[in-house]
């Protein structure tokens, strides 16, 4: 296992830190070492870096995806040494914000290249990719890894190959692979032998970049839900006349999410378009028939294959493009969607919205721990199959960062893969520096457990902030949800991940040391690390919460929020799933996500579980709360536990959805919240 406990001598330890779990100085078949200065002891989830003392500061915010890809593979070489090189890629919480937090001097280099001038000599050449096959980006960034190298376009390779640089081209990839499939077969027949085993990387090779697309004045709203559906309850054919569009070469179908602000968008599974009556179109989302009509996918989802759907939300959209024949007089669309969508019509062509770019986020983690970066589609049953045997390479307790292709579809499918081999997950794909924050040390103590209240019949109300498995929520929204001045007006659980202790420990240092008593931190799903505990193997299940236990314990975050879900929906934990969490957590309560209902009860074991009501909007809560209180007999305490959608919400929301509730409410921290659970129970506040 990866939490292994150590009995050696500090001495034998020591020898050990730069080798995977299992391996031996001594094994000629032992994976590739830990790279030299980055300490990994076999009971730590990640590793650490040295400390910083000076850093080096490029703003790459707006450059181009190419050099982005360059700086942070050189970081990842830079860094693994001592941590040097900063780079500025995201301005959402502040462009120096977390700098400045570090309180370690540092220079900005106006000139990104300067930084390049400066390091060229601690790497050893160039990986070139392929634009043709983005995903060669991934196996470059694995290779540079391995050969101390940084992963270039072909363009940035010839600069590098000129003076003052002079750096040689150790591996070009033009070429090579005929496409994903062939990419990642490669790299794991020929390097993974040569990477860590102790984590997986899982990066998209490129980004969508958003360009303002615009909507041409031609466009008209012709469909829109007018309520906030989330559960099919709206689905239906929906006969759409296109007619007066015709006129031009072609007429625009577009796909908006109606409600942006909650996180639920159209979901369109069947389209037929008819001219004069003769059918021009038909197809499913997801299928090679849906390309030719799909314009502008916006970084739109598909649920898996022929049988799925394709989404938006979060204020994404999809186009599609139906091309008439000349003369045609009547145009319609019939459209098998659902949820809360808005169809718009036109004839004037829209611009495009998106590009496509490498980025850097991540990839000087990866480089720097010599770990393999891929991007396997789990509903695509050829790359499944090499998705699964990549995790059933590895041991249980491994951690995969990063995140799956296919966004939520891919979010469901994706984890309860990883958990059934007994892997978890920590998003991480936006996560920018993880080379220099892990070099960081915890040094802000826990925020302390408030006492309940006195128990009465009152209906208390615990609200849980969303995304705490999600480490770049925490670098990112988590930073500007924080600093509402609003913040601490009212008890609010935040999700977080124990694992911050190795990761980067200075945004604990942050938040602890702000906090008030307001706010409690509780493990994000579902632990120490993102999974479905259903799925985990019951063989390594247990061992691996007893393990990652002591994580929970050095940062406060005791009370676990648990997600599990199987084949995308909502299950209840099992007997086994539930005494480990009691046992190995030693759990005071448990909050299990379940987007649609609420409620408490204690489990035959005696742990507490609370039902967590998903809610997007402050109407959200209001609507729920109302539900409770005309539900509740008022001669006993009641328990709701609302989860705040982090990206939707803000402190000041919850304030004022607290401010809007009657005498007969009582908002509480989570380690009231089970307390008074616990004591209406008959059980000790405290087990």
């Amino acid at each position: 296992m990866m939490y292994r406990r150590l009995t050696a001598a500090f001495t034998a330890i020591a020898l050990m830190l730069t080798l995977p779990l299992g391996a031996s100085a001594a094994d000629p078949q032992a994976p590739a070492m830990q790279p030299d200065h980055v300490v990994w002891p076999q009971a730590g989830a990640l590793p650490s870096f040295g400390k910083p003392k000076h850093l080096e500061v490029a703003d790459v915010y707006d450059a181009p995806g190419d050099l982005k890809l360059l700086l942070s593979t050189l970081q990842g070489i830079v860094n693994r040494a001592l941590p040097r090189i900063y780079l500025i890629e995201s301005q959402e919480e502040g462009k120096t914000a977390w700098l400045n937090d570090l309180h370690v001097p540092y220079t900005v280099h106006e000139d990104a290249w300067d930084i390049v001038r400066m390091f060229k000599d601690e790497v050893r050449g160039a990986i070139v990719y392929d634009p043709a096959i983005p995903d060669s980006i991934n196996v470059a960034t694995t290779l540079a890894g391995i050969k101390d190298a940084v992963a270039v376009s072909p363009e940035l390779a010839k600069t590098l190959g000129a003076a003052p640089y002079n750096l040689p081209v150790l591996e070009d990839l033009q070429g090579r692979f005929k496409n994903r499939l062939d990419a990642y077969t490669w790299q794991y027949e020929h390097l993974w032998n040569q990477t860590t085993h102790r984590m997986l990387i899982g990066l998209s090779p490129n980004t969508s970049i958003r360009i303002p697309p615009g909507i041409p004045a031609s466009f008209q709203v012709i469909a829109e839900e007018t309520t906030q559906e989330r559960d099919a309850k709206n689905r239906q054919v929906y006969d759409l006349d296109l007619s007066a569009y015709l006129g031009q070469e072609s007429v625009y179908l577009r796909f908006d999410d109606a409600f942006p602000q909650d996180g639920w968008g159209p979901a369109v599974h069947e389209v037929t378009v008819k001219a004069d009556g003769q059918i021009i179109a038909r197809f499913v989302p997801g299928t090679p028939e849906e390309e030719p009509f799909l314009y502008d996918r916006q970084e739109s989802q598909l649920s898996s294959g022929s049988g799925g759907h394709r989404f938006a939300d979060n204020g994404r959209y999809f186009v599609y493009r139906f091309t008439p024949p000349a003369g045609t007089t009547q145009l319609t669309a019939s459209v098998d969607m659902w949820n809360q969508f808005k169809v718009s019509a036109g004839n004037e062509q829209p611009p495009s919205s998106e590009r496509k770019e490498p980025y850097g986020y991540l990839r000087d983690y990866a480089v720097a721990n010599k770990a393999m970066v891929f991007w396997l589609e789990s509903n695509v049953p050829e790359e499944r199959a090499l998705f699964e045997k990549i995790l059933s390479s590895v041991e249980p307790g491994t951690p995969y960062l990063g995140w799956f292709s296919n966004d939520v579809a891919g979010e469901f499918t994706g984890v309860e893969i990883t958990a059934s081999h007994g892997v978890y997950v920590l998003a991480a794909d936006w996560f920018s520096n993880m080379t220099v924050f892990s070099g960081t040390k915890l040094t802000e103590p826990a925020p302390k457990p408030v006492e309940a209240p006195k128990l009465e019949n009152k209906i208390y109300v615990t609200y849980t902030f969303s995304e705490g498995d999600n480490l770049q929520y925490n670098q990112h929204r988590m930073r500007v949800l924080w600093d509402d001045p609003n913040r601490g007006k009212v008890p609010i659980n935040w999700t977080s991940n124990p694992l911050l202790y190795d990761a980067a420990p200075a945004f604990l240092n942050y938040y602890y040391g702000t906090a008030t008593e307001n706010d409690q931190f509780i493990a994000g799903p579902s632990g120490a690390g993102y999974f479905y505990p259903n799925v985990w193997p019951d063989s390594s299940f247990s061992d691996y919460l007893r393990r990652t236990y002591p994580y929970l314990q050095k940062t406060g975050m005791t009370i676990p929020y648990v997600l599990n879900r199987i084949n995308g929906e909502n299950v209840p934990l099992s007997a086994e799933k539930a005494d480990a969490y009691k046992d190995r957590y030693h759990a005071t309560g448990l909050f299990l996500s379940w987007e649609d209902r609420f409620g408490a009860q204690v489990l035959d074991n005696g742990l507490p579980v609370s039902t967590i009501r998903g809610i997007g909007t402050v109407q959200d809560g209001k609507n729920v709360l109302e539900a409770a209180k005309a539900n509740w007999d008022g001669n006993s305490p009641l328990f709701v536990s609302l989860g705040v959608l982090a990206w939707s919400m803000t402190p000041t929301d919850v304030a004022a959805l607290n401010e809007s509730l009657g005498p007969e409410f009582q908002a509480v921290r989570a380690d009231q919240y089970f307390s008074l659970i616990r004591e209406a129970n008959g059980l000790p506040r405290q087990p």
